[in-house]
């Protein structure tokens, strides 16, 4: 099934890329397939069936280095002779990098002296990956940015920093209205249909346990309804009184029997 994929993109391919071999092409789409399956890490391969010879990567920038959570797309550019010759690298994003020129072109020697026809575009995407993990201004395009690193690392991964938060930083998600991020399961925690306890922040020695503040007004009604509330005072003692008045009465009725 996926072999006859890859014959199918590199026939349609064909009718467009003609400046490519069609051998070429059907070894291209099958490399592309297997990059689009198994992509190498955090590298994203964007195929253009329409032209398989321009091809376009999102690589996310490597933690602990100054291009930490930034996206940076690049593209390979392939010519009519390849893979005789290696395919022409540069970074569409904008990045401060002492091997990448400011017009985005990369300087690695992989695209340059040391490409050989067998190596793949999985070997080349990996290799612009570990060059923003260690650069190399030995061979800079950006005379400053090398400059920088050599002699204020500081200075240049601030920079770095800086370009990366401006160009490269990935999109962040949008947030959701109140009414929406207060619900729940798809039900609206409409307030108006909650009564939640009065919070009285001028009584906070009246703090229950959970930690909420209640009022002296919240407490009043609970002790006209509660079955164990204290009776005044004043109903108290004409109480005892009664009792006083029978036990005197009783005591009479017993001394009249002597």
């Amino acid at each position: 099934m996926q072999t006859d994929m890859v014959a199918e993109l590199a026939l349609q391919a064909t009718n467009e890329n003609v400046n490519l071999a069609p051998k070429v092409l059907k070894e291209l789409a099958r490399e592309l397939k297997n990059l689009d399956d198994t992509p190498p890490e955090d590298i994203k391969v964007h195929v253009n069936e329409e032209n398989f010879s321009n091809i376009t990567a999102d690589i996310e920038g490597p933690l602990g280095t100054p291009y930490e959570g930034g996206v940076f797309r690049m593209k390979l550019i392939l010519s009519n002779d390849f893979p005789d010759t290696p395919p022409k690298g540069y970074f569409v994003t904008r990045i401060f990098h002492p091997n990448v020129a400011k017009n985005g072109e990369i300087c690695v020697n992989t695209l340059k002296k040391d490409w050989k026809p067998t190596l793949g575009l999985r070997h080349v995407l990996l290799v612009v990956r570990c060059l923003l993990i260690e650069p190399f201004p030995e061979s800079a395009l950006n005379e400053e940015a090398g400059k920088m690193l050599m002699e204020d690392y500081e200075g240049y991964a601030k920079h770095a920093r800086l370009m990366t938060s401006i160009h490269a930083m990935k999109p962040k998600p949008k947030k959701l209205p109140i009414a929406e991020s207060t619900s729940v399961n798809g039900t609206s925690t409409d307030p108006v249909s909650h009564t939640p306890l009065t919070h009285n922040s001028a009584n906070k020695d009246n703090c229950p346990e959970n930690g909420l503040i209640v009022g002296a007004s919240d407490i009043a009604p609970l002790a006209s309804t509660s079955p164990s509330t204290k009776k005044p005072k004043g109903e108290l003692g004409s109480a005892k009184v009664m009792v006083d008045r029978k036990k005197v009465d009783v005591r009479k009725k017993s001394l009249k029997r002597l």
